[in-house]
């Protein structure tokens, strides 16, 4: 089932499918895929920030990335069989 990074679990192990551009050209969402948000990635909801949740800390392989809540709603993952 598919669902938004911003929404996936805490420490849940899950893999990138797509980065949707909510414009055309979206600059962010290229730039997501650039940093590795591509399909087939392994990807983990590490942290959430206090008071709404804003900044999460994604990991994506070693490396751990703050992004905001609009930014990781971009991502589309299913979880991890």
């Amino acid at each position: 089932m598919e669902q938004r990074l911003r929404d996936l679990p805490l420490r849940v192990d899950a893999v990138v499918e797509r980065v949707e551009d909510s414009t055309v050209s979206d600059p962010i969402a290229a730039r997501l895929r650039d940093l590795g948000f591509v399909s087939g990635e392994p990807v983990r909801l590490v942290a959430r920030g206090p008071l709404g949740g804003d900044p999460l800390v994604v990991q994506i392989g070693y490396t751990r990335f703050a992004l905001r809540k609009a930014e990781a709603a971009r991502v589309f993952v299913r979880l991890a069989a």
